[in-house]
C-alpha cells in the first residue's frame, strides 16, 4: 500500500508540474499575441497570421536552436553543473525579430520538445522547463520593443531590455519556483543544492544568495552574449530569410 501511495504521489505531482508547464506556454504564447495585436494597432497595421512559409522558418529556426543547445556547456567557477549555458537563443531571437514574439515563442517550445525527445532530460524535466521560460522572458520583451520600431539602434535597445528582464525574471523564478521544484522532483534536498553553491562561492548560505550570487550571473552573460552575436549577424541572416518568405 506505501509503494501504491508513494507512486500516486508521484504521478501527482509530475501531472502538477505539467499542468504548470502548459499554463505557463499558453500565457506566454496569449501574452506575445496580445503585444502584437497592440503594437500592429499602434502602427495601423492588422494582426498578421503565421503563414505556411514563416512556420517552415520557424521550423528550421527551432531546428537550429535545438542543436545549439545541445552544446551547453556548465560554468562550474559561477554555479553548479545542472546550471549550463546555451546559445540556442540566437536563432530563437532572429526569428523573433523577423516575425514577432509568438514566432520567438514557438521557436523555443519546439526546441525544447525536439531536445527532449533527443536527448532526454537530466534536470527531470525542470531545466528543460527553465530553458524555455527563463529564454521566452528573453524574447519577448526584445522583439515586442524592436517591432514597435525596427532600426539598429531599438534593437541594441530591445536587447538589453530583454537581458534586464531575463536576469530578473529567472533569478525571481529560480528563487520561488524552479530550485524547490528541481529539489521536488530530482530527490535532491534543497539544501544540498545549496551546498554545492557554497563550495563554489562560501557567500552562498540560503536559496537567496544562491539565485543572486550563482544565477543572475548566468542569465546577465547569456544575454550579453546573445546580444553581441545577434547584433553582428541578425541582418545578413535577416536578408536571406526574407528571400525565403
Amino acid at each position: 500500500m506505501e509503494q501504491w501511495s508513494n507512486f500516486l504521489k508521484t504521478v501527482g505531482e509530475n501531472l502538477t508540474f505539467l499542468a504548470v508547464v502548459f499554463c505557463v506556454a499558453a500565457a506566454l504564447i496569449g501574452v506575445s499575441r496580445g503585444l502584437e495585436i497592440i503594437i500592429g494597432r499602434h502602427k495601423g497595421v492588422g494582426y498578421e497570421k503565421l503563414s505556411v512559409k514563416k512556420i517552415a522558418v520557424i521550423g528550421m529556426m527551432a531546428a537550429i536552436a535545438m542543436i545549439l543547445m545541445l552544446f551547453e556547456f556548465p560554468i562550474p567557477f559561477l554555479a553548479p553543473p545542472f546550471y549550463e549555458l546555451d546559445f540556442s537563443e540566437v536563432p530563437v531571437l532572429i526569428c523573433s525579430f523577423l516575425y514577432g514574439p509568438v514566432a520567438g515563442v514557438l521557436v523555443e517550445l519546439v526546441k525544447v520538445i525536439l531536445k527532449v525527445l533527443i536527448k532526454g532530460t537530466s534536470t527531470a524535466f525542470v531545466g528543460d522547463f527553465a530553458n524555455f521560460a527563463v529564454g521566452c522572458s528573453f524574447v519577448i520583451p526584445a522583439s515586442a520593443w524592436y517591432q514597435s520600431k525596427k532600426s539598429k539602434k531599438n534593437a541594441v535597445a530591445a536587447m538589453i531590455l530583454g537581458t534586464v528582464v531575463m536576469t530578473i525574471f529567472g533569478t525571481l523564478f529560480n528563487g520561488v519556483y524552479l530550485l524547490p521544484k528541481f529539489a521536488q522532483l530530482y530527490g535532491m534536498p534543497l539544501e544540498q543544492i545549496i551546498a554545492m553553491g557554497t563550495t563554489i562561492n562560501g557567500n552562498i548560505h540560503n536559496i537567496l544568495t544562491f539565485v543572486i550570487i550563482a544565477v543572475a550571473p548566468i542569465n546577465l552573460i547569456k544575454g550579453i552574449s546573445v546580444t553581441i552575436l545577434v547584433t553582428f549577424i541578425y541582418k545578413p541572416i535577416s536578408r536571406a530569410l526574407h528571400r525565403i518568405a
